[in-house]
């Protein structure tokens, strides 16, 4: 299996273990007790993976720096799902910029 096909299924399991763990209780899993505390509870852990991975990047540990990555996409992919939304939608937007200069993309956003 490619690494492509490999990486886009797993995000698709993932984006339904978070849509069914909407449902959950919140005594279940971890994920089910974050959307019960609310967005707050969310942003909070993304800033705190956020800052583990740039210190991560920073200490030089290549493991570790993959490590904190995924902890920062996962809790990412648990705010997209908080919000009805997928990696798909993500990645839709990325294939739009894809080619688009980096500049041109950003003040054609400026001018919404």
């Amino acid at each position: 299996m490619s690494s492509e096909k490999m990486g886009t299924d797993i995000l698709q399991r993932l984006t339904e273990t978070l849509e069914a763990r909407k449902q959950a209780s919140p005594e279940s899993s971890y994920v089910a007790r974050l959307f019960s505390k609310g967005e707050d509870a969310i942003l909070k852990k993304i800033g705190e993976e956020a800052t583990e991975m740039i210190l991560a990047s920073k200490g030089g540990d290549k493991t570790h720096l993959v490590y904190e990555t995924a902890d920062l996409w996962f809790h990412c992919m648990v705010l997209l799902a908080k919000h009805d939304l997928s990696t798909d939608d993500v990645l839709n937007e990325l294939a739009r910029r894809e080619g688009l200069s980096g500049i041109a993309e950003k003040e054609s956003r400026q001018k919404d």
